[in-house]
C-alpha cells in the first residue's frame, strides 16, 4: 500500500519537481510531551506545478531518480475567507 501524504510546497526550483514539507507530531517517550517534527520529500510533477505554500497531497511511487520517490497526487483547495 503506497503512502499518501498531505503537506505544503516549500520549493518549486527545480524543473519538473517540488519539495514538500510534511509535519507530524511525535510524543516523547519519557516525557511526554507532543513535538513536532517535520520531512521533506522530492516529488515529480505532471502537468500544472502547484504554487509556493499550496497545501497538496503526494503519493509514493516506484523511484524516479536517486531523491525523487513521490508524485504530486492532489490538491487540497484553500476556502478563500469571505468577508
Amino acid at each position: 500500500m503506497p503512502k499518501i501524504l498531505e503537506g505544503v510546497v516549500t520549493s518549486t526550483k527545480m524543473t519538473g519537481t517540488v519539495v514538500v514539507s510534511v509535519a507530524r507530531s511525535v510524543k516523547h517517550p519519557k516525557y511526554h510531551k507532543i513535538l513536532k517534527r517535520e520531512s521533506r520529500y522530492k516529488a515529480r510533477v505532471s502537468g500544472v506545478v502547484p504554487k509556493l505554500g499550496e497545501v497538496i497531497k503526494i503519493k509514493e511511487v516506484r523511484p524516479f531518480s536517486k531523491s525523487v520517490n513521490f508524485i504530486v497526487y492532489g490538491s487540497k483547495k484553500n476556502n478563500p475567507k469571505t468577508s
